[in-house]
């Protein structure tokens, strides 16, 4: 096989693939034999009637149909392949000239990912935030960690905003009573908003005994139909928060005095913060990427994608929601484009520990286990998904340990440690 390549564009080729006839004779072969499983010949068993009668009765063109059929994907992917060609969707055949016993000749055109020039990334200078821990953060810490240590007592008054209500909830549509509706003895905190939409306003000024209906969207309903929630509220508990002192401290951690809690507050939201530093450094460092670099994108793809959008949303001749969604889908194809091409220039590939790694975050996350969770990934066939997600990472880690990030009072941050660091041992996936 012989194979040439001819840019149309930044984003589209055209390959040309020769083809002797010597290397199609096992697509050849293979075509006789599906042909012949489906043709029912007197005399013959299925799959076993001779080529010269299936030349006779179907016709060799047939076979030949076949036979390029099979053949032209794969020496297609093997075209590009050799001209190192990064394909986007699907190709279209251009032209198909075939001699019998001599060759076959085809013509693709296809998209692909563009040659994207990246910077110097080490004269590249990002501001990030200071890490700044105020009084206020670690008094919000104690705080959390004060009503975890808290009691709740039954008062006679109206509910406010973070007292803890016991209720029961009924959901009606249209009067009828939901299938699976009804929740008793719920214990519930006002003003988390962890619920039901309009509850938290529903259930400010009600007291024990006191009943309500008032109207939401209901979970699991179709087209997310409204329908009325009736409340009962059966007590309001107020939490009562332990005294900080000393005695707390010891109760609460591994510190005998608050100064020693709170010094260990200070520690850990500076390390958070610092992560964070880190965080908005790869997030400023995307966006001046996209900014700077000029990204081209397929227009037939885009297309594709923003039909099949609306097309779902029963929009399609929304003019100004298409706009918004055609700028979406291009922004996320261009950020492919740019990451992709990150990891091409850093080389980058993942192990399985690095994998490993990243599906033990990702399962605890989810509340799964690990083996678990890589098991939904492999029905949902998002492993390859999973794969180029480490491996971006890794890459945009690599070439963010090279730029220069200050913060907002010029001091250098360094963020190698935001690199992930090697295991040579483990085998690379691919």
């Amino acid at each position: 096989m012989k194979s040439t390549l001819e840019t149309l564009s930044p984003t589209r080729v055209r390959l040309d693939v020769k083809v002797p006839y010597a290397e199609l004779g096992e697509y050849v072969d293979a075509a006789y034999k599906k042909v012949g499983a489906s043709v029912t010949i007197p005399g013959f068993r299925k799959g076993k009637v001779p080529n010269a009668m299936i030349d006779q009765r179907v016709g060799r063109q047939a076979v030949i149909d076949e036979a390029i059929n099979f053949a032209i994907q794969d020496f297609y992917v093997a075209a590009a392949r050799e001209n190192d060609v990064l394909v986007v969707g699907r190709p279209t055949v251009d032209a198909i000239d075939f001699v019998d016993n001599e060759k076959l000749d085809f013509s693709v055109e296809v998209n692909v990912r563009p040659d994207v020039t990246l910077p110097d990334f080490s004269k590249i200078e990002i501001s990030v935030d200071n890490v700044e821990v105020s009084d206020k953060d670690i008094d919000e810490q104690i705080d959390e960690l004060r009503a975890r240590f808290g009691t709740l007592n039954t008062v006679e008054r109206a509910a406010a905003n973070g007292d803890f209500v016991t209720i029961d909830l009924t959901a009606r549509i249209d009067g009828a009573e939901v299938d699976g509706g009804k929740a008793n003895e719920i214990s519930y905190e006002v003003g988390s908003n962890k619920m039901i939409d309009n509850l938290d306003e529903a259930l400010v000024g009600m007291s024990a005994g006191d009943t309500k209906t008032f109207t939401s969207q209901l979970v699991g309903q179709k087209d997310g139909e409204s329908g009325e929630i009736d409340i009962v509220l059966k007590a309001v508990k107020e939490r009562e928060l332990p005294t900080l002192d000393d005695s707390f401290a010891k109760l609460a951690s591994e510190f005998d005095t608050v100064a020693e809690l709170r010094s260990d507050f200070t520690e850990r939201l500076s390390r958070v913060k610092k992560m964070e530093q880190g965080a908005q450094a790869r997030d400023l460092l995307v966006e001046k990427l996209l900014a700077d670099l000029d990204i081209p994108v397929p227009d037939d793809i885009v297309l594709e994608e923003v039909n099949d959008h609306l097309e779902g949303e029963g929009r399609m001749e929304d003019a100004e929601h298409r706009a918004e969604v055609d700028g979406q889908v291009r922004a996320s194809i261009k950020s492919d484009f740019l990451f992709d091409s990150i990891v091409k220039a850093e080389e980058v590939q993942v192990n399985e520990i690095e994998l490993t790694e990243y599906l033990i975050r990702m399962s605890q996350r989810y509340g799964m286990g690990p083996e678990q969770f890589a098991q939904e990934l492999q029905k949902a066939g998002q492993i390859s998904q999973v794969v180029a997600e480490v491996t971006r990472a890794k890459a945009l880690a690599s070439v963010l340990a090279r730029i220069t990030v200050l913060d907002k009072s010029g001091n250098k941050v360094e963020l190698e440690a935001l690199r992930p660091q090697e295991a040579p041992d483990a085998p690379v996936v691919e």
